[in-house]
């Protein structure tokens, strides 16, 4: 398979342990292993305690798969996958498509969601989060200067399925916007799909982290006999480094599928990492408690900050997770200003087009603690350089 460069994730390797900040991080604040020790559970400290370093079963830890079940309404602990969520993908994509199947997947999006399909021979038709300007008579609260919010047409997924389409891929809470669906705009997605058979493969890695309740969706895998989705410990649990992730579906058949092609890739997951995540997915509504109180801080100190600096940037309050997608104004390119701020004040700024999105727009990521002091640095910095 010849794969593109990902270019994200070069991005990142480039700088990321070299600078002094991260703006753009996708992740909530790290636990800290003491921290997860301390609120585990007497039986899951002995299962910690007595661990010895050996392989483990391919499918994932049967009591993992029991607590990420737990997070699901109609998925047994057989209907799961446990592997690193870049690897899960991976499996996914190489185990449903072949060469000439066409996907319909969101964008602007994390590059591994279409770019495995587009390596082994599929088309691609990028569906894309529009933003629509809003009326003076309706103007979302959330959007500064009045200018627009995020939105999606359902229309554009009716119009651009063929008799190829095999998949619609979708990713919602949206990384990196923080848009997310209303529940007609789920039902209308789930509809389609039935309707012509087609997988949803569902990226749903900032689940539980919508900051209202009514914007809270059901998991695709829930509701859709087709339906694949992805998940882990990565952004909504804080637990990037565990490396955990899974898939999850109700169609048995593929289980199997994932198993073989797992076994030429990682064939089994890291024990520790199994046991700690059991550990934090019993703690699952303390973890997301402390998520949200980061993340409502950290957006309260964004809306200041791009209130005052409006003549610079346009801002759209997220509906859910730990990023947004500002967007810088003027005629002064994105990338240019991200690598000039990398090099004059080492803050790391991803910019949009390392998500395939060629328009001004930029992530910043608002689940970590030094949120606040990096904005200060760079409002100071924008007032004596811009």
């Amino acid at each position: 398979m010849q794969i593109e460069p990902f270019k994200l994730e070069r991005y990142f390797a480039k700088y990321e342990f070299k600078v002094k900040y991260l703006l753009s991080p996708s992740d909530c604040e790290p636990i800290k292993m003491a921290e997860l020790l301390k609120m585990a559970s007497f039986e899951s400290l002995k299962l910690w305690e007595n661990l010895k370093l050996s392989y483990t079963e391919s499918q994932g830890h049967s009591l993992l798969r029991r607590e990420v079940a737990n997070l699901y309404k109609n998925i047994s602990d057989d209907d799961l996958l446990i592997a690193a969520p870049e690897e899960a993908i991976f499996i996914a994509m190489n185990t449903l498509l072949k060469p000439d199947d066409h996907l319909i997947a969101i964008s602007p999006a994390y590059q591994s969601l279409y770019q495995i399909a587009h390596a082994k021979g599929c088309s691609i038709t990028n569906w894309e989060l529009q933003l629509k300007p809003n009326s003076n008579n309706n103007l979302d609260p959330g959007t500064l200067n009045g200018t627009s919010s995020w939105s999606i047409d359902i229309d554009f997924l009716k119009q651009n399925i063929n008799d190829k389409t095999r998949m619609i891929v979708i990713n919602f809470p949206h990384n990196p916007t923080g848009h997310t669906l209303s529940r007609s705009e789920f039902d209308a997605i789930i509809d389609i799909a039935r309707r012509y058979g087609i997988y949803i493969f569902s990226d749903e890695m900032y689940r539980f982290l919508e900051f209202s309740p009514s914007d809270k969706l059901p998991s695709v895998s829930d509701v859709y006999e087709k339906g694949i989705s992805l998940s882990g410990m990565s952004k909504s649990f804080a637990l990037p480094g565990l490396r955990i992730g899974w898939l999850a579906t109700q169609d048995t058949n593929l289980i199997q599928k994932w198993l073989e092609f797992k076994d030429y890739t990682t064939i089994c997951n890291s024990s520790p990492s199994e046991i700690l995540a059991i550990m934090a997915l019993q703690n699952k509504k303390e973890l997301i408690r402390r998520n949200l109180e980061i993340i409502s801080k950290n957006i309260s100190i964004a809306e200041q900050f791009f209130q005052n600096n409006n003549d610079l940037f346009s801002w759209v309050r997220p509906k859910a997770g730990s990023v947004a997608f500002p967007k810088l104004l003027g005629d002064f390119q994105v990338e240019k200003f991200c690598k000039k701020i990398l090099e004059d004040k080492e803050i790391m700024i991803v910019y949009g087009e390392l998500f395939g999105f060629f328009g001004n727009h930029f992530r910043i990521g608002l689940g970590r603690e030094n949120f606040g002091e990096i904005i200060d640095i760079l409002d100071s910095y924008l007032k004596n350089n811009f």
